[in-house]
């Protein structure tokens, strides 16, 4: 059994619940059938587990080193990467015209949790790429794309996103970098930026030919000057080399690495500093700042920075549940063959009984129960909202587009983009909680031997603290759920969610025995979440309305995993077998331990509670 993911699941996921095999009636996935998707299924997990698990715990050990000149890191990074690059991963899901395979995003991002589980911080390179590429491809122009995203997707090239700043954190209003224009080029309007982002995932390297960094810059106003907000802000394609009309690389941009961040976890991803326009080291054409190319229009520069970030979300979403998952399967298989103790009970008063493997006590099943839970119900949701995003293909409003519009449907096409906004923050945040308290029963599974490092789950769960706090804090995804997207056009996007959750609770009341119990248990919920949704915003106040959203969001997002785990029951519905008894369980446990915890948050939302409102500095 594999001890990164499990495949039984993810076939379960893919083709008995959420149906991949359906995709391929879509133009833009034609050439796929279940045995491609399982090609690639099969490939990722082969380069997986021979390429990036054996170097994970080196990795984390030996993080890369910066000497004022160059980085250097482990030598086992660089094939790995190649070999994920000459599968054709990096371009799995661009048009064929660039290279890439067309795969659906259901399946590309089953196949990529193995890498996640593997060794999240060596995969977070191609990872950046794919979706530094994807938001070139949508917004970039042609000669830009040329240049810079065909060489990502053969692996010559890596990318960046260049969004915070030391002084502004996550702030993006407050950023100063500036991008003074120069003339225009081939390659797009050309700037030269100045300015200092801080926290940037892969920012320096040599494991690629050259670096492309999508940089958050302010446009000065006709006065010269910076306007305070979000206004003028654009982004900017900025090399690390200078590339040339006909592709050659020329000299070393005016970007320099200042110095490396050494995490907690996820070392093996370069977290750099980086100065632009620092002058002292590198003058491209004689002149200080660094060289950068506008996408798009100026002052759209957050609008095609969320394209990359609300991948990116869900994209550590993912990587949570990967983390959780081959930390359950660590915990289950050392479960399994960790003798110790004896059962309760008369056999076990025998103190020359043989001793039992501990999963035979019923805290260890609890513990290993609820982590089930919580993997197997964050997979669930990663992989609905990847389905969502191949369904939008499937309604784009260009019938017969390389992007795979078939349909023409507008309305339906504005329906699934409302509910994957809605859900995107939930799979961004819950897994990232959730599925960290897996890994941290993981280590309580272990004992001793889980805290320390002769086992990898202490590992995990250092890997996996990072995703409550990057691409958007839980607290920056909770302000987004309550303060725009449940309002949002007149609470459109809550009407999405509320017809998917009711429709699933109706099949459920129709199939009867545990699904209908089931089902009244989430009906009562998710009225709740109506109810004090509506109740907040009837506050009058937005800040007594915000100052809970945390608790909203965590609230939601329970209620949200519960729908998908009543989905799960259906798909299982009337098999035998002891996967399906697994899933029954699971979901069991789910709807009669964790959901009822909602309860007295919607209690204390309901309230208007301001205690945290009220509280003061001095008070600490």
């Amino acid at each position: 059994m594999s001890l990164l993911m499990s495949r039984r699941d993810l076939e379960f996921l893919l083709y008995e619940w959420l149906d991949a095999e359906s995709l391929a009636r879509a133009p833009r996935f034609a050439e796929h059938t279940r045995e491609t998707f399982d090609a690639v299924l099969d490939t990722s997990e082969r380069i997986a587990a021979d390429l990036f698990a054996p170097h994970a715990a080196r990795a984390d050990r030996e993080e890369p080193h910066f000497d004022g000149e160059r980085v250097t890191m482990i030598p086992e990074v660089a094939p790995a990467l190649k070999a994920f690059a000459e599968a054709g991963l990096i371009a799995a899901g661009h048009d064929e015209a660039l290279g890439g395979m067309q795969l659906p995003k259901l399946v590309e991002a089953a196949a990529f949790t193995y890498f996640q589980a593997a060794n999240v911080g060596s995969v977070a390179y191609p990872f950046l790429t794919i979706a530094n590429s994807n938001l070139l491809t949508a917004h970039g122009s042609p000669a830009q794309i040329d240049a810079f995203v065909k060489p990502e997707l053969e692996g010559r090239f890596f990318g960046t996103m260049c969004l915070s700043e030391p002084q502004a954190g996550s702030s993006l209003s407050d950023i100063t970098t500036r991008a003074d224009y120069e003339h225009d080029t081939p390659l797009g309007a050309q700037y030269r930026l100045t300015g200092n982002k801080m926290w940037i995932s892969g920012g320096e390297h040599e494991l690629s030919e050259n670096i492309v960094h999508l940089v958050l810059a302010k446009i000065p106003d006709e006065h010269g000057r910076l306007v305070p907000g979000t206004r003028g802000i654009s982004l900017f394609i900025v090399p690390k080399y200078l590339v040339g009309e006909d592709g050659a690389l020329g000299e070393h941009n005016d970007v320099a690495l200042a110095g490396l961040n050494h995490k907690m976890g996820y070392r093996g991803t370069t977290n750099c500093l980086l100065n632009f326009g620092e002058g002292t080291r590198y003058r491209p054409q004689g002149r200080t700042g660094a060289i950068g190319y506008l996408i798009g229009k100026p002052g759209h520069g957050l609008a095609y920075m969320f394209h990359m970030m609300n991948e990116a979300r869900i994209g550590v979403g993912a990587g949570a549940v990967a983390l959780g998952y081959t930390g359950y399967l660590h915990a289950l298989e050392y479960a399994r063959n960790r003798p110790q103790g004896r059962p309760a009970g008369p056999a076990g008063k025998d103190p020359a009984a043989p001793q039992v493997p501990i999963v035979q006590h019923a805290d260890v099943r609890r513990m290993l129960l609820a982590q089930k839970a919580y993997v197997e119900g964050g997979l669930g949701l990663i992989l609905y909202c990847a389905r969502l995003v191949d369904d939008l293909q499937a309604t784009g409003t260009t019938t017969g587009d390389t992007t795979g519009g078939t349909t023409g449907d507008a309305a339906a096409h504005a329906q699934t983009q409302r509910l994957l906004d809605i859900l995107t923050p939930i799979a961004k945040s819950w897994p990232s909680q959730w599925c960290l308290v897996a890994n941290d029963l993981a280590i309580q599974v272990h004992g001793g031997y889980g805290y320390t490092r002769d086992y990898p789950v202490e590992r995990f769960y250092r890997d996996n603290r990072l995703n409550p706090i990057h691409e958007g804090t839980h607290g920056i995804q909770a302000q987004d759920l309550l303060g725009r997207k449940v309002v949002q056009d007149d609470g459109a996007a809550l009407r999405a969610l509320d017809e998917r959750i009711v429709e699933t609770i109706e099949r459920a009341v129709r199939a009867g025995g545990d699904a209908r119990v089931a089902a009244d248990a989430l009906a009562q919920r998710w009225a709740r979440v109506g109810d004090v949704t509506h109740r907040l915003w009837s506050a009058g106040d937005p800040r007594v309305t915000l100052a809970n959203a945390s608790v909203y969001l965590e609230a939601f997002g329970h209620v949200v995993v519960a729908w998908l785990w009543l989905e799960q029951m259906l798909a299982a519905h009337g098999r035998t077998g002891d996967f399906y008894d697994g899933k029954r369980a699971a979901a069991g446990f789910f709807f009669r331990w964790e959901l009822p915890k909602v309860d007295a948050q919607f209690d204390l939302l309901a309230s208007l509670d301001a205690t945290t409102l009220d509280m003061r500095d001095a008070w600490f």
